[in-house]
């Protein structure tokens, strides 16, 4: 039994995630070769997108191309940090669904986790679809637009003259490989935490079938407190350890938001507005993903108490109204995924992100009129 499959895959291809059949040792150097490659690429051309900006951009036009860029590449590449720091922690969380209590036993529970395995993969092609479009569009524009002028796909510095033919398509080759991984790993890493997210969710309601369906088995009982705790335990170290991903996530992306509104408001070809329409499409359901998971989390869990009281906790003993009101204890507090520790990752906090990037669009806008 396997989960979030699609994931892998994308981190798998972004240098980000070596298969664990890849055990050899010629396998294992091989994979981190390619692996600093990708990051290679990745960070020098973030690094040459920032030293452009700073030294040669010198109207409003540019430089929010070049900003768009920047924040794109800069949250990719913080993502690669964090996924390759966390290898170990998402092996121990993939570890902990896959291992007694949280194992589905029966037919039944089975059901539940394919359901909720099947309903975050047929999301994350969904999602992955945004990237894919918004890619399509730039790579098309370029290759009839870019190619015909021989100029690049996004302006960068550069410390060599790319007049060549050659050098001019070996850094062609480069950008569109560094904006490639930027993509497979955004997807990756959002439909990685996304699906931990539904799985915790998953675990809830197998939890809460086991609460209804034997409840008075005493062993079922003591492994339910235990299944809890679990969840709780896979809730916090998901929160601890890519809290800051999520952070970083929402910054960039408000700010990313912002001026794409911009770039909307001053465009003056049907291309481009499609260009930015879809890129900003991308971005709120980037964002709508974490919180609409994270919402659902919290309501699941917060669910519990009242699942608990449909039982036929009357029938109990003392001893497992005791372990019933454990769980009970636990769950008044609900599970919330925050983002940095300050803002909950919910619904409420999409649509506050929403309405700070068009505040701030309508003072930049007002700043550049002034």
């Amino acid at each position: 039994m396997r989960i979030l499959n699609l994931s892998f895959i994308f981190l798998t291809i972004c240098g980000c995630w070596r298969p664990n059949s890849w055990s050899s040792l010629h396998k294992r150097v091989a994979y981190y070769v390619y692996t600093s490659i990708i990051v290679f690429i990745m960070s020098t051309g973030t690094l040459l997108l920032i030293i452009d900006l700073i030294l040669i951009v010198d109207n409003a036009d540019d430089f929010c191309d070049s900003f768009l860029f920047i924040m794109d590449m800069l949250n990719s590449c913080f993502k690669v940090l964090i996924l390759l720091i966390n290898r170990k922690n998402i092996i121990m969380l993939i570890e902990i669904l896959m291992k007694k209590p949280c194992k589905p036993s029966t037919s039944a529970e089975i059901n539940i986790f394919y359901k909720f395995d099947k309903s975050i993969e047929i999301n994350s092609w969904r999602y992955a679809s945004l990237p894919a479009a918004t890619i399509l569009s730039l790579l098309l524009s370029s290759l009839f637009i870019n190619l015909k002028k021989r100029t690049l796909m996004f302006r960068t510095w550069l410390p060599f003259d790319y007049s060549s033919t050659f050098l001019f398509y070996l850094t062609y080759i480069y950008q569109m490989i560094a904006m490639f991984a930027a993509a497979a790993v955004s997807v990756g890493c959002d439909t990685l935490i996304c699906g931990l997210l539904v799985h915790i969710c998953c675990q809830i309601e197998i939890l809460t079938y086991r609460l209804r369906s034997f409840v008075s088995y005493s062993n079922v009982l003591r492994d339910s407190v235990r299944h809890h705790c679990d969840i709780f335990r896979l809730a916090f170290t998901v929160n601890e350890r890519f809290r800051l991903a999520i952070a970083i996530q929402f910054t960039l992306t408000t700010l990313m938001i912002c001026f794409c509104f911009y770039q909307i408001s001053i465009a003056t070809t049907k291309g481009k507005h499609i260009d930015m329409i879809t890129y900003v499409a991308t971005i709120l359901v980037q964002n709508f993903l974490y919180c609409w998971y994270g919402n659902e989390l919290k309501i699941k869990s917060h669910q519990m108490i009242d699942n608990i009281f449909e039982t036929e906790w009357l029938t109990l003993d003392e001893n497992k109204k005791k372990c019933l009101m454990i769980i009970m204890r636990r769950t008044v507090t609900p599970i919330q995924i925050t983002c940095a520790r300050i803002m909950p990752v919910n619904l409420e906090t999409f649509m506050g992100l929403v309405k700070m990037s068009y505040s701030t669009y309508n003072l930049l806008t007002q700043k550049l009129q002034d």
